[in-house]
């Protein structure tokens, strides 16, 4: 079984990504992908949440909350602006729901300084002992305040770089992750690397809608042993999301 911590899909909004003849973002096409490789589950963000800082967020949670609970496959990263005030409120109460793993930030596409905001962040997913799944953003700054608040857990997305691997090995209570979704896990040691330097129980599988049949791949023929592909794959996703992954 595979777990995808992070992805994302369009819903047909007026500030989706745009999609073309080899690159596919819709919902539809994102399933038949995660059957074809064996990807159970996947952890969602909607493109139109995040690729446009004037979009509706708080209608775009709402709506990736209802998707959810009725598609047994998804799973949602509600998606927090720090500038918006009733996101957190609204984070607060999703956050309850099973089918929710934690939030999702991105200072790039929202257009913010993330140093302004990030211990307002941070403070809120320690009150709330959840994980923040963020874009790579001033990586090695993060650690200090992950060392700040030690009850929230910190994804940041993306393996591909040294700096990644710094801050979870630097961390020093252990609560900074990396994911490997997106173009990055394409360097031809990066895996290899993080696996010999922090082990694998810090690296999660993550495709970020690009080829399900690569991500997967990258993991499955990597320099690393069966035990280290396992946890990537899927064990530590199922347990430090007990509670969401408790009946696959």
């Amino acid at each position: 079984m595979i777990i995808d911590i992070h992805s994302h899909f369009n819903t047909g909004d007026k500030f989706d990504y745009p999609e073309n003849e080899i690159h596919k973002r819709n919902r539809i096409f994102i399933k038949e992908d995660y059957d074809n490789c064996g990807i159970k589950v996947g952890g969602f963000s909607q493109f139109s949440s995040l690729f446009e800082a004037k979009s509706d967020i708080f209608y775009e949670n709402e709506k990736m909350e209802k998707l959810a609970i009725e598609n047994d496959w998804i799973y949602q990263w509600v998606v927090l602006d720090p500038r918006k005030e009733e996101l957190f409120a609204q984070a607060k109460r999703i956050l309850n729901n099973k089918k929710t793993l934690g939030i999702k930030i991105h200072s790039v596409l929202h257009e913010y300084n993330i140093e302004e905001y990030v211990d307002e962040i941070f403070n809120f997913a320690n009150d709330l002992k959840c994980f923040v799944l963020m874009h790579p953003d001033k990586i090695s700054d993060m650690v200090k305040f992950a060392d700040k608040y030690p009850n929230m857990k910190l994804i940041i997305a993306h393996l591909g770089s040294v700096e990644h691997v710094d801050a979870i090995e630097k961390a020093k209570h252990g609560n900074i992750y990396t994911d490997t979704s997106g173009m990055a896990s394409c360097n031809n040691n990066i895996v290899e690397y993080a696996v010999s330097r922090v082990g694998s129980e810090k690296i999660f599988f993550g495709t970020d809608t690009y080829s399900c049949g690569f991500q997967v791949g990258r993991i499955q023929f990597a320099r690393i042993s069966s035990e280290d592909k396992e946890n990537i794959l899927c064990n530590n996703a199922k347990g430090c999301f007990a509670k969401q992954f408790s009946n696959i």
